[in-house]
């Protein structure tokens, strides 16, 4: 999963500027930033992203001065710095190749950033399609050249505005998740104790199937409520929901899987819920049951890249 969300904001933002685009098209060992991963660079030199977090961001900067200036797109390779750890290349130990385009139709045409962003909007992901010899980029898959994957940005729909889902939301805002808190009792789901979060009371299992649940979405449920919890596990399992989970002893997870089982869902369907939530780390408290929720939900978004 790589983020590269600001980079797709500050394109279109700067959008008919000279601008280059570097790519991490390929990784081995310990690189710093996944594969896929973008750092734009505008003529005057401003910049959004990275490639390496800091490692050779100061050539790549030079060469993509040079694909503006009407050098073209071009591969560099990156690896450990021999010798000194200032020098050019990744004093981590990994090796990183590093796509520089121009962004342009003959390299990446500028409306693909909009086309990533239109498509994110909606929940879906968008595929690119890179060919390295030309460094023309295009939509759609292929088995040659390189494919870059846009998945919309990961959200985490939180049913039950209870004192665990006050912890919860700012952990999943500090890792870029972006919570939503659902729960039509009133008075929980007030701006006083969730500030500027979106809150949703609508019933649980009409606002989950309103946020058109994906891979890059998990829910959460927190309510204690089988009248709140089940139907928004119940919506939640009929989408390609990316992580799924419920809070509650093994006995009352074993209790909930029965009653879902006889509204028709099959085994595989049951499996897919994380119960109890989180992973067990002996978390005492909200806070620390937050926390095992939100490395259970990072392990199971990940588990899927």
């Amino acid at each position: 999963m790589n983020d590269n969300g600001a980079v797709i904001r500050k394109a279109m933002e700067w959008q008919g500027a000279p601008m280059a685009l570097a790519t991490v098209i390929s990784t081995w060992g310990s690189a710093p930033r996944p594969r896929g991963s973008h750092m734009l660079v505008h003529r005057d030199g401003r910049l959004e992203g990275s490639i390496s977090g800091g490692c050779v961001e100061t050539d790549v900067l030079q060469r993509a001065a040079e694909v503006i200036a009407g050098r073209p797109a071009h591969v560099q390779t990156y690896g450990v710095a021999d010798g000194d750890a200032w020098e050019v290349g990744l004093p981590c130990g990994g090796e990183i190749a590093v796509l520089v385009q121009p962004v342009a139709e003959h390299g990446f045409a500028p409306h693909l950033f909009a086309r990533i962003a239109d498509e994110s909007g909606k929940g879906r992901a968008l595929t690119l399609m890179t060919d390295l010899v030309s460094g023309q980029t295009r939509e759609g898959e292929g088995a040659d050249g390189f494919a870059n994957r846009y998945d919309p940005p990961r959200r985490l729909l939180i049913v039950g505005a209870v004192q665990i889902a006050q912890s919860l939301v700012p952990l999943a805002q500090a890792i870029g998740v972006t919570p939503v808190v659902i729960d039509p009792r009133g008075r929980f789901l007030t701006p006083e104790r969730f500030p500027g979060v979106l809150l949703d009371d609508r019933w649980p299992d009409e606002a989950v199937a309103a946020h058109h649940p994906g891979e890059s979405t998990a829910v959460v449920t927190l309510s204690h409520d089988i009248k709140i919890d089940d139907p928004a596990l119940a919506a939640a399992l009929r989408a390609p929901t990316g992580y799924i989970a419920a809070l509650g002893s093994r006995k009352s997870h074993a209790a909930r899987l029965t009653r879902l089982g006889a509204m028709g869902f099959s085994p595989d369907d049951l499996a897919r819920i994380d119960g109890p939530a989180g992973l067990d780390i002996g978390a005492i408290g909200p806070a620390e049951i937050a926390l095992s929720i939100t490395a259970g939900m990072v392990a199971g978004f990940n588990a899927k890249v």
